[in-house]
């Protein structure tokens, strides 16, 4: 693994942009950006798809702590919950996401408070002219490169009603920093850890995780479908427990990865040593990904930072080229016609 086989690889070179997500996340937080402040409210809806639901399933986490309830829609329909008690929040980098669209003129017909974000498109052009909250955010190589952008963007105009403290914010940033450090293009040997778990990768992997941790989990499945073109599978812990379990007791060439927090619940914790102790009687292999963080912010962008990363290595030793995303490209294709 050099530069010069990642570029032979990477058309567009998508690794660079990795490299600098600590900076973007740190520029988009930091700039000034005109906060919004919605005062009282118990539901919150965050809707969008790919990347941009992933960023829902962060706020949820953070969220999932205090009394608000939270839904996130990966899809058409707005919950017919939503009342002047709520908000929703709509984001799409592209701006031209068909089910986020959706949500948004169906959240505009409501007497609820709302916000967009985009980096243009249908969903700019809809709030200018329906006078509805909106903030662009700019857009970096492709959506799901431009994750910290949005995150953080987010972060900086909804701070007011956050749960999070703002130095847990920064310590995320920090973090992303030293984790660049051991993952990225800049240390390309044995022991950047990015680059053992892409080697280890074999087959079709199966990413275990617990409730809190969920975020990480379904971008690395995403991530790897899209950079890799690999087909992935996650599951709640817990709930396979009660289900996915029994599928092992056949050999397969499935991979489990499991993802983990050294402050999971402890009952977490137990279902995490019984399930390895399957696992080694059963002499089935698996990998342990572990994250040390103590805020909820910085866990998951750390996971999903390294794990994304990953995928990126993973293609370059599959000889795929990360970026191009055509299957998608020819959903909407279909959907436009």
């Amino acid at each position: 693994m050099d530069i010069s086989t990642i570029e032979r690889y990477d058309s567009q070179k998508m690794y660079k942009i990795y490299d600098n997500w600590p900076e973007l996340a740190r520029k988009q937080y930091e700039e000034e950006k005109e906060k919004v402040d919605f005062g009282k409210f118990s539901h919150v809806v965050f809707a969008g798809m790919g990347g941009s639901g992933a960023i829902g399933d962060i706020f949820a986490a953070i969220l999932s702590k205090t009394d608000t309830h939270v839904e996130v829609i990966k899809g058409y329909l707005l919950p017919k919950t939503v009342n002047s008690n709520s908000l929703v929040v709509i984001t799409s980098v592209s701006g031209n996401t068909d089910e986020t669209v959706n949500i948004l003129k169906s959240a505009a017909k409501i007497n609820c408070k709302l916000i967009a974000f985009s980096s243009g498109g249908k969903i700019e052009e809809f709030c200018k002219k329906n006078v509805i909250n909106y903030k662009k955010i700019p857009i970096i190589h492709s959506p799901r490169a431009s994750f910290p952008l949005f995150l953080y963007g987010i972060l900086n105009v909804l701070e007011p009603f956050l749960p999070i403290k703002k130095e847990d914010i920064i310590t995320s940033i920090n973090n992303l920093e030293k984790q660049k450090e051991k993952i990225s293009s800049m240390n390309l040997n044995d022991k950047n850890p990015s680059i053992s778990l892409a080697k280890w990768i074999s087959s079709t992997p199966i990413i275990y995780y617990p409730w809190g941790l969920q975020a990480s989990a379904i971008r690395f499945k995403n991530s790897l479908q899209e950079n890799v073109k690999l087909h992935a599978i996650t599951e709640d812990v817990i709930e396979s427990c009660h289900n996915g379990i029994v599928a092992w007791d056949e050999p397969s060439n499935i991979q489990p990865i499991l993802i983990q927090g050294d402050k999971d619940y402890f009952k977490t914790k137990e279902r995490w040593n019984v399930l390895k102790e399957f696992f080694s009687l059963k002499e089935i292999k698996y990998y342990e990904v572990i994250n040390n963080d103590e805020n909820i912010l910085s866990k998951l962008m750390n996971l999903i930072y390294f794990l994304d990363y990953t995928t990126i290595y993973k293609a370059i030793m599959l000889k795929r080229d990360p970026t191009p995303v055509e299957p998608i490209n020819f959903i909407k294709r279909k959907l436009d016609t």
